[in-house]
């Protein structure tokens, strides 16, 4: 599994990582078994977030014993993003996690408290030790420099966004601006929400004739097609280990210029949104 810098938090991470959202909907024990098959894996980084149900249950069984090789990151909501509130909502995901500290923590996506409240308690819990960096989600280009007028420099550690093959609106200005400044840009739901490109389609031929090449799947080309630039991580679930196993593979995964430019132009990213795509 290649790993490359974690924006500024001087940090190697690992380019695909395991996401966790509905992971408590299934089976628990395979659940935990596809954890732990990542981690066997090198997808040593796991996200997850207060509103993901038991995500954070679910995890602390797949990490015991091992929480030291785990690059964890959870995320507060926005209705409990005040200064108080925001220590209070990472001192209970350190205790449903069952660890004394997150690699990451961020701002699920922006609400209705002041980001210098959420600021201000995301820089006291690092230097209390419960959090080692901090970071956004869901931030378009003008709410990452209203953040960064707040933060300064050096300290927003990555931007959780939506991104995959039919939704590439960050590429217009969010992926730049995360470049300019150092900031990670993690792409969650990379194979869509239901809706990854059908075999039958001309987006799915394309693929299908690239993983062919690369003796790969069409899901490892797109994980390895949307991790290509140096500042962007992956983060997919995987329900079994099996599925752990095909989205590991993909972190080794090089395409080439040619299969990079019939890519871009099955998947054309379209113009920019007046909004920042979510879900």
């Amino acid at each position: 599994m290649n790993t490359k810098p974690f924006g500024r938090t001087g940090a190697n991470v690992s380019v695909i990582g395991q996401g966790t959202w509905y992971l408590d909907h299934g089976d628990r024990k395979r659940a935990i078994v596809a954890l732990q098959r990542g981690l066997d894996l090198g997808m040593t980084h796991i996200d997850t977030a207060e509103m993901y149900g038991d995500a954070e249950l679910v995890i602390a069984d797949a990490i015991a014993g091992r929480r030291d090789e785990v690059f964890l990151v959870s995320k507060v909501l926005p209705s409990n993003a005040s200064r108080r509130g925001t220590i209070t909502a990472c001192e209970r995901s350190l205790k449903r996690l069952k660890t004394d500290r997150l690699d990451c923590y961020l701002l699920h996506w922006r609400g209705s408290y002041p980001l210098e409240d959420t600021v201000a308690a995301f820089e006291e819990l690092v230097k209390v030790g419960k959090i080692k960096s901090w970071g956004v989600s869901n931030f378009d280009a003008d709410d990452l420099d209203d953040i960064l007028d707040v933060a300064g420099e050096g300290k927003i550690a990555c931007n959780q966004v939506l991104y995959h093959l039919k939704e590439r609106a960050i590429e217009h200005a969010v992926i730049p601006w995360c470049e300019r400044q150092g900031v990670a840009v993690v792409a969650y739901s990379p194979f869509g929400h239901d809706d990854f490109p059908a075999s039958a389609s001309k987006g799915g031929a394309v693929l299908a004739r690239i993983a062919e090449a690369h003796r790969a799947t069409p899901r490892q080309v797109t994980l390895s097609f949307l991790t290509r630039a140096t500042t962007v991580f992956a983060i997919p679930k995987a329900s079994s280990a099996e599925h752990a196993g095909e989205n590991a593979a993909s972190g080794d995964l090089v395409l080439t210029r040619d299969d990079i430019a019939a890519l871009d132009a099955a998947f054309p990213r379209g113009s920019k949104p007046r909004s920042l795509p979510m879900l």
